[in-house]
């Protein structure tokens, strides 16, 4: 992506990475909800857990924009290590339905993505895709609230006080280099780590490092645990993440 900009004004084409949050419609922003709204046309992925319905994006873009145009983008997650031959293609797929609206004479084009457009999110590769071939495209980004922040506040647990170190980590990739980012982070929040609960759980352990486990936070399926909590062996959806701090006394909670 060769540029980004924030201003409310700009050229005709606008490709828009709208951040919609971890899952509650109320977690998402109003400007999230106004760009959204006032699109030509909403993409959002339809993966292979969604099937024929909307997936957690399209959800919630319905629930705070019931008269956006939206359309499905097929996304596929059956391979979750990394770049690979099906996420390039899903990627693709965004990018040229983008430009055919665009083409086609379409002024905006949204693309909802859950969380943060910035944060582990599909939509830099869409946007550089879009701008290698058509130069004139301005692209804008709309933030939204992580997991990661939704999991620290409904677990009463500050991310971060004073001088302390944040680090987010995917679980993804090599767990080898987790133990080395605990060394040098007072806080470490663990991305997609559920079917590999048992190998953080032996990092955490072996570093002396609690834990809350996190699951489709912010919804009303919501389930948090302490990792201490849990059977040894016991794993957790994808969509899961674990969070772990310094000791400290917990204020607040959930509202």
């Amino acid at each position: 992506m060769s540029r980004t900009v924030h201003a409310d004004n700009g050229p005709r084409r606008v490709l828009v990475g709208v951040g919609v949050g971890p899952g509650d419609p109320e977690l998402v922003t109003l400007q999230a909800a106004r760009l959204l709204a006032e699109a030509d046309v909403v993409l959002v992925p339809a993966t292979e857990a969604s099937g024929d319905g909307p997936g957690r994006a399209e959800q919630i873009v319905t629930a705070v924009a019931p008269e956006a145009r939206i359309e499905r983008i097929p996304f596929s997650m059956g391979d979750r290590k990394g770049v690979t031959e099906k996420r390039r293609e899903s990627w693709q797929a965004s990018a040229d339905a983008a430009i055919t609206h665009f083409e086609a004479g379409v002024g905006v084009v949204a693309m909802a993505t859950v969380g943060d457009p910035s944060v582990f999110s599909t939509f830099s590769y869409l946007a550089g895709t879009v701008r290698e071939r058509l130069s004139d495209v301005e692209v804008r980004l709309a933030p939204g609230i992580t997991a990661m922040q939704a999991l620290a506040a409904n677990s009463g647990t500050p991310l971060c006080e004073g001088t302390e170190v944040l680090a987010l980590v995917p679980a993804t990739r090599d767990l080898t280099g987790l133990g080395e980012v605990l060394e040098v982070a007072d806080s470490v929040c663990i991305y997609k780590g559920g079917r590999q609960l048992p190998a953080l759980r032996a990092i955490l352990d072996e570093h002396g490092r609690s834990a809350v486990v996190g699951t489709n936070v912010s919804l009303p399926e919501q389930t948090l645990a302490d990792l201490a909590d849990l059977d040894a062996e016991a794993t957790a959806p994808y969509f899961s993440a674990v969070l772990t701090t310094p000791e400290r006394t917990s204020t607040g909670g959930a509202l």
